[in-house]
């Protein structure tokens, strides 16, 4: 009698997918790349999941948290003034974790910016807005201004770098960082 085959997990599948993507980028993420790595069949996928584009969008929450503690250890590590921490973390991400940025913050970033104001409107910005004022010591509305503007520099450093059009080391960032935010404060 052979041994019962290990139940194919909901973990299991979106660490997979985590290591596929990691390696070649999300679009190389199919159920057949999936059933591969994790040598089963695509059935126990179907198990879990209904479909790829739930299975993507189960994929991005986890992606965005693992970009989380990224940004946590990044921060508990990094020898970087505080209210640089987001940015460079942000970069740094880009630089390192390449193909999940671009997945989460290029192709698949869930933010609608008709209007500046639209940022805050992303769960958990206003709360980094609010934290950073007070890092920076100025009212809420100017952190939030100046919070934002911070965010679109680096947003702009981070797609350059993982596009690969520019590479600057972390002093070299850090320092156009701080002249950026001196500017403001």
């Amino acid at each position: 009698m052979m041994p019962p085959k290990a139940k194919i997990t909901k973990q299991m599948i979106l660490n997979t997918v985590l290591e596929i993507t990691q390696e070649s980028g999300f679009e190389t993420v199919n159920a057949r790349s999936i059933a591969n790595r994790l040598q089963c069949s695509t059935r126990p996928i179907f198990t879990c999941y209904e479909n790829m584009e739930e299975l993507k969008k189960d994929f991005l929450n986890f992606a965005f948290e693992y970009y989380s503690q990224y940004v946590d250890h990044y921060c508990k590590t990094a020898a970087v003034d505080a209210p640089l921490y987001l940015p460079i973390s942000y970069i740094a991400f880009a630089r390192e974790q390449t193909y999940l940025f671009k997945l989460i913050f290029m192709s698949d970033m869930d933010l609608n910016m008709e209007t500046t104001n639209d940022f805050y409107n992303e769960i958990g910005n206003e709360e980094k807005a609010k934290a950073f004022s007070n890092m920076i010591g100025v009212t809420f509305e100017k952190g939030k201004q100046i919070f934002l503007d911070l965010f679109l520099y680096a947003h702009g450093i981070a797609v350059l770098t993982a596009t690969g059009k520019i590479s600057l080391d972390n002093r070299t960032i850090e320092g156009m960082l701080s002249n950026f935010l001196s500017a403001f404060v």
